[in-house]
């Protein structure tokens, strides 16, 4: 049995479905933290699943310094229309663009093993499983581009 108030506070936490904060929860004992990680195994799971799928949507997100010097250019792909135009998957854009502008990656693979620079816990690769998680679809970073004047 699962404690409602916890499953509340696990979805506003996440962002995942409450159906898999509920699974979560009981599988840990209404213990928030292990159900995070277990969350978070998931999406790692949830990534391998959908890694094959075609992603034929996404969108270009954009990041400028308030100097007016660096500037990068992100395109994440999606598998559809709906996702694409979600608020959360444009903030997820944002952040990495805004991540791109701020350590410079030279690659794709680079990028997703740095250091989220808001949470240095988490890697971006972690927010890409999130956003697999929180979604349900196959996303990942196509381009990336960065500026410097």
């Amino acid at each position: 049995m699962y404690d409602i108030n916890k499953l509340k506070k696990l979805r506003e936490e996440t962002g995942v479905s409450f159906s898999l904060c509920k699974k979560a929860l009981e599988e840990t004992n209404n213990n928030i933290e292990e159900a995070k990680k277990l969350l978070t195994k998931w999406g790692a799971d949830k990534i391998k699943d959908k890694a094959g799928r075609t992603t034929s949507a996404g969108a270009i997100f954009s990041y400028v310094h308030h100097n007016k010097k660096i500037a990068s250019l992100v395109e994440i792909l999606c598998e559809t229309d709906f996702v694409s135009t979600n608020k959360e998957f444009s903030s997820l854009g944002q952040e990495i663009a805004m991540q791109i502008a701020s350590l410079k990656p030279q690659t794709i693979e680079e990028l997703l093993n740095q250091n989220y620079i808001r949470d240095p816990s988490k890697k971006i690769l972690d927010l890409l499983k999130d956003a697999v998680l929180k979604f349900g679809e196959n996303i990942k970073i196509n381009r990336i581009i960065y500026w410097e004047i």
